[in-house]
């Protein structure tokens, strides 16, 4: 595998030079005042990154699966009943932690390239009149299929059926690189990594709790130790943290907040969309499909590309690392062979997407599909051409 190729999958993504710096620092004293000032400002942008006026916001040393068991076993306790959709393989992978954990799951089994079937959670809340379904689970971006779900719409499923359950949503593959509205879309949980959208390597759980997730936290007994979020606030209070932080990590974090505000949030859904609609305009001029069924729930930060009937689609992905050196993302789960994967998010240009989507049609050629070189790279060229980058000031 080369260094030098940007790598082409959702995560972990492509490090700006100016962030690996930021990790790459001196050790310093964790119980010093200096480690205060990466940590609390680190802490704020994450919470205008999610778009919260007030959530709590907690980063632990761990992934986004820390973030999930963050989630779980702060707010619930064994045997209580929570209802989520298996859409995907982190949906699924969710769901088996909530298992694990002694959780009963109602699971609303929905079609890989299908969206979270909102409708149908309106169902079952409105018939939960003694309320058993203590939390919702939403994975907002499907990272195995490139499925963007309807946050908003779970919500309203809730509020139209008045129903109390708290709504948890992985947001691992979304935030900080599709819009994500924490208060608006009324989010009790929001989980992310490191190595997404923050463009960071991987180390970090980040989690948002909102007032009602906060309250739930007073009554759960879920047993948790290293997730605490009391242990982790009652240090948060004196700039601290209750054992040893990924200090390096955190200011890497603080800078990628600084540069993702800077940039303008806007500006940051607006690039990773264009970039993500020259991937689409691409995969159309091969004659290929989307694993998503359908434009509305498509991906901004990941597209899973449907091979031929009969092909092994992760023969493109072990191809281009052996041959080009670069990396695609395998299918997983129920797609596995059926789909590869070109993550489009964090630090990525249109110039550095056209040698993906180059390197693909070099790989598909060579493995003998009916792929016209050159075909892909035209038609993203000309929708980059077509639709400038947006900047800050045009955006705001």
């Amino acid at each position: 595998m080369s260094l030098q190729n940007p790598v082409f999958i959702p995560g972990p993504t492509n490090i700006p030079e100016s962030l690996r710096k930021a990790c790459d620092m001196p050790t310093i004293d964790h119980r010093s005042p200096l480690f205060g000032e990466i940590l609390n400002p680190a802490r704020d942008g994450v919470r205008k990154i999610l778009k919260s006026a007030d959530a709590d916001i907690f980063i632990f040393p761990s992934t986004g699966t820390g973030g999930w068991e963050t989630a779980l076993t702060n707010t619930l306790s064994p045997g209580d009943t929570v209802l989520a959709a298996r859409n995907g393989m982190f949906s699924h992978r969710w769901i088996d932690m909530c298992q694990r954990h002694g959780l009963k799951v109602e699971i609303v089994e929905t079609a890989w390239g299908e969206g979270l079937p909102a409708e149908r959670y309106a169902d079952i809340l409105k018939r939960d009149k003694s309320h058993s379904i203590k939390a919702v689970l939403a994975t907002h971006n499907e990272t195995a299929t490139g499925v963007r779900s309807d946050i908003a719409a779970v919500r309203r499923a809730l509020d139209d059926a008045g129903h109390p359950a708290i709504l948890f949503v992985d947001g691992v593959s979304s935030i900080a690189s599709m819009d994500f509205r924490f208060d608006e879309w009324g989010v009790d949980v929001a989980v992310a990594g490191s190595q997404k959208g923050f463009m960071l390597p991987a180390g970090l759980a980040i989690v948002g709790f909102s007032e009602k997730a906060m309250a739930a936290t007073k009554t759960a007994t879920l047993p948790r130790t290293f997730f605490d979020v009391h242990d982790m606030a009652l240090s948060y209070e004196k700039s601290a943290y209750p054992y040893t932080p990924a200090v390096g990590l955190l200011n890497g974090l603080n800078q990628a907040c600084g540069m993702l505000l800077a940039e303008g949030l806007d500006s940051v859904f607006a690039r990773h969309h264009r970039i993500a609609e020259g991937v689409r305009a691409a995969v159309a001029a091969w004659g290929l499909k989307l694993c998503a069924a359908t434009p509305d729930v498509y991906s901004d930060t990941v597209s899973a590309i449907r091979t031929p009937e009969g092909f092994n689609a992760t023969d493109i992905v072990t191809h281009a690392a052996q041959t080009y050196g670069v990396a695609f993302g395998v299918g997983l789960g129920e797609v596995a062979g059926e789909v590869f994967r070109i993550g489009h998010l964090g630090s990525l240009t249109d110039v550095m997407t056209l040698s993906g989507i180059a390197t693909a049609e070099m790989c598909m050629a060579d493995l003998g599909l009916d792929i016209e070189l050159g075909s892909g790279v035209a038609a993203a060229q000309d929708y980059y051409r077509a639709h400038p980058p947006v900047t800050r000031k045009a955006a705001a």
